[in-house]
């Protein structure tokens, strides 16, 4: 089959520049990336389409096409310029995804692709918009959707309309139930996902959750020629780095991997960390943040919402007089990434996620493969995939709870890390991710008779949901 990978945000290419350093970087484009590679290597033709840039500030992105060493027959980069040259967030480009389509389905002439795999709500508006105007089936795989973070973001203080300005909520939303209803099938990680995010009341015009034909659960998977417990050269450069650092390896580290993103809750496990002294007396704290040397030269570079959660974290590190205890670790890649994973999880240590709500958490799968033990989030995801105690849920809103999490995965690390290993290595694979999919599609595509439709315009709910909103958070 040849399937295209809808993703206007974020970009790719062959060295994952930027890849988690931005939040229009994150864990999506690790999932779209190893999917589609996965797919590529089963012998279809996969085609990534995103966003060209022609910005001095940002070369990776430049040329029309690209790929993935090792991928170069079946798998392309495919990019086509729209909203200008410039980069802009993926809060700006809906306005310019009818001239993406456009130019897509320019680029393909009568050669369409059998199947279009769509991803956040911008893909998914795409994917739509390209049904319209040729037929062509589509997926939807939210990842994470814009009812549930606007939930969040305005239960701590938040103006709605501030809000809706600044991230364009109506929109997202109006595209995520467009793409729901018309979508041949949703993808989900996990039954939690599918339940708890699209049951909000905002959605329930668009899908059924218990609609067996539409969803699918597919969880993604490890790459497990990075994420193993096998040692390799890049173990022998990273271990010689981390040992030259005064104290790291002196005894096990609460290990966390993550964005500067407020709904990721470093600050909470920072701050239960400075309040527990027994926490503190048996493990080192270690933020691998890309792009953070020093912090407190380093976060003048940083965003707005970056800059304030940095600022929030040296606060409490300083305060706490714990300078001698947190260390960051600028990590520039997925290799040493799993060399610093392997490092310490021979110390005994532990992997936090701690955020307020996560769909579905692919960073503490990763480092559980390598050996160390996940402490995770009761709310979404990580709650399906460890609750059969290869892995600690703590109450990301408490300390207290957070604080014992982490001890008792200090604790019990041996008994914990082995278990954590094994669930992994059965469950989670990008191959068995990419048969999930590939059996779906077929299905869709051996059935799709393909015609351009009349259907509702994918932004026509937009003043609906902004009403409702209004409405409920006035």
């Amino acid at each position: 089959m040849h399937v295209v990978f809808m993703n206007p945000q974020g970009n790719f290419d062959p060295q994952d520049s930027y890849l988690t350093e931005h939040p229009d970087f994150g864990g999506q484009l690790v999932y779209v990336k190893e999917l589609a590679q996965a797919m590529s290597r089963r012998g279809h033709k996969i085609d990534i389409v995103t966003r060209k840039i022609q910005d001095n500030s940002w070369p990776e992105f430049s040329s029309d096409q690209d790929s993935y060493p090792g991928f170069e027959e079946n798998l392309r980069i495919l990019r086509f310029s729209f909203g200008g040259k410039k980069f802009l967030k993926k809060e700006e480009l809906w306005p310019h995804i009818p001239d993406l389509v456009d130019k897509m389905l320019q680029f393909y002439g009568e050669n369409q692709p059998d199947f279009i795999t769509s991803h956040y709500a911008d893909g998914g508006y795409a994917a739509k918009l390209a049904l319209e105007l040729a037929g062509i089936p589509f997926s939807f795989t939210g990842h994470s959707l814009g009812a549930q973070k606007l939930d969040k973001l305005v239960l701590a203080n938040n103006s709605w309309s501030n809000l809706n300005e600044q991230f364009k909520f109506s929109k997202r939303i109006a595209a995520e139930r467009n793409s729901m209803k018309y979508a041949a099938k949703v993808f989900v990680s996990t039954e939690q996902e599918r339940v708890d995010q699209y049951s909000h009341p905002l959605y329930q015009k668009a899908v059924d959750t218990v609609d067996g034909q539409k969803f699918e659960v597919i969880p993604p998977g490890v790459n497990e020629t990075i994420f193993n417990q096998r040692l390799s050269s890049t173990d022998t450069q990273q271990t010689s780095k981390l040992d030259a650092i005064p104290g790291l390896n002196e005894k096990p580290a609460i290990l966390v991997s993550s964005r500067l993103d407020k709904k990721k809750n470093i600050e909470g496990l920072v701050k239960a960390y400075s309040e527990s002294r027994a926490l503190r007396n048996a493990a080192s704290l270690v933020l691998c943040v890309r792009g953070i040397d020093d912090p407190k030269l380093d976060i003048f570079s940083l965003e707005k919402e970056e800059k304030e959660v940095l600022g929030n974290i040296i606060d409490m590190i300083d305060s706490n007089n714990m300078a001698s205890q947190v260390y960051f670790l600028n990590i520039s890649s997925q290799l040493e990434l799993a060399a610093t994973y392997r490092y310490f999880a021979q110390l005994g240590s532990v992997f936090a996620l701690t955020s307020v709500y996560e769909p579905f958490g692919l960073a503490p799968i990763e480092a559980a493969a390598t050996g160390l033990v996940p402490i995770v989030t009761k709310n979404g995801g990580p709650a399906d995939i460890f609750s059969n105690g290869s892995g600690i849920l703590i109450d990301p809103l408490c300390p207290k709870s957070i604080a014992n999490g982490l001890m008792e995965g200090l604790n019990k690390h041996t008994e914990l890390s082995s278990a954590a290993v094994k669930h992994v290595n059965k469950k989670f694979s990008w191959n068995k991710t990419a048969d999930g999919y590939i059996t779906a599609i077929d299905k869709i595509v051996s059935t799709h008779i393909k015609s351009a439709s009349t259907q509702e315009s994918v932004l026509d709910c937009e003043e609906e949901i902004e009403t409702y909103l209004t409405r409920r958070f006035t």
